[in-house]
């Protein structure tokens, strides 16, 4: 669906993208593009879109016209009612397309219809968002910072939704966020930049295995907690969190003993996508 050989951008003198290794998403996959802010993540989307120029060589096995795209920002007319605004993009009546309908009652959107847009919250406007690129049910869809300004509950329900959504879907999913804990069950595959750089693309499970371990332990970091695990090996972590390796186990075992004996609260982990970019990022440039 996305086959990318090399891939380049300039912003004036400086380079922004540089990709050097293939990457190659197939149909049906559900692709996590993760990094810290400037990483290069919203580059690469309107790279691939022709919205900024680019060097390289790059397919999509779609036309602009089969592709969904979900910007950070949308702006829609502010003194319309929404019911107009969707029956206007999609071409289709409320009540008159099975479809349409069912999307708005899937995102429990119908006291909304009646609104216009600035007085709508930040999780109906994604929501509103939503409906619309979801209603073309296109074979590849990209989403840039879906959740971008939610708070953790409406984040967690609107990425419910969505996993939800697609679960029986073969739609090919790019999913653009800095909020690492959405994709643990919405994505298989991670592709990470850095700088403009590729850290790392595969299959999530294999990326956390070669990068954490069998498991990762993860409790807060308090001058008690450090010598309480001094032990055990450690992984790169946020400022606030201790990480623990566990290789196989008997690991396992040795580390949930001795923090249920310690009577600390912790997270274990077979999937933390945080935990593995941090020490991706530490492997790639150490």
């Amino acid at each position: 669906m996305i086959k990318i050989d090399h891939l380049q951008v300039h912003y004036g003198q400086h380079l922004a993208l540089d990709i050097t290794q293939p990457i190659a998403i197939r149909p049906g996959e559900r692709v996590g593009i993760i990094g810290s802010n400037g990483a290069g993540k919203t580059t690469l989307l309107n790279a691939l879109l022709s919205l900024i120029p680019s060097r390289g060589s790059f397919r999509l096995g779609a036309s602009i016209e089969d592709i969904a795209v979900h910007l950070q920002q949308n702006n829609y007319a502010q003194t319309m009612a929404i019911r107009h605004v969707i029956e206007t993009v999609t071409g289709k009546k409320i009540g008159q397309d099975q479809r349409l309908d069912e999307l708005i009652d899937y995102f429990s959107f119908q006291d909304s219809l009646k609104k216009k847009f600035h007085h709508l919250s930040g999780g109906q406007k994604q929501r509103l968002t939503l409906i619309l690129v979801l209603f073309q049910d296109a074979p590849l869809v990209f989403f840039d910072e879906v959740t971008s300004g939610l708070d953790f509950e409406s984040r967690q329900g609107l990425v419910e939704l969505m996993d939800s959504w697609y679960s029986q879907s073969d739609t090919t999913l790019c999913y653009i966020t800095h909020y690492y804990e959405e994709l643990e069950t919405l994505v298989d595959k991670i592709l990470m930049l850095e700088d403009g750089r590729v850290v790392c693309f595969g299959d999530k499970t294999d990326l956390f295995q070669q990068y954490c371990g069998r498991s990762v332990y993860t409790l807060s970091r308090t001058p008690e907690h450090e010598a309480l695990v001094s032990g055990f090996a450690q992984l790169k972590a946020p400022p606030h969190l201790i990480a623990l390796q566990s290789p196989d186990q008997a690991s396992d075992e040795r580390i949930s003993q001795t923090l249920n004996q310690a009577n600390v609260n912790y997270k274990r982990s077979i999937s933390d996508v945080e935990i593995m970019s941090f020490n991706a990022k530490a492997g790639r440039w150490s």
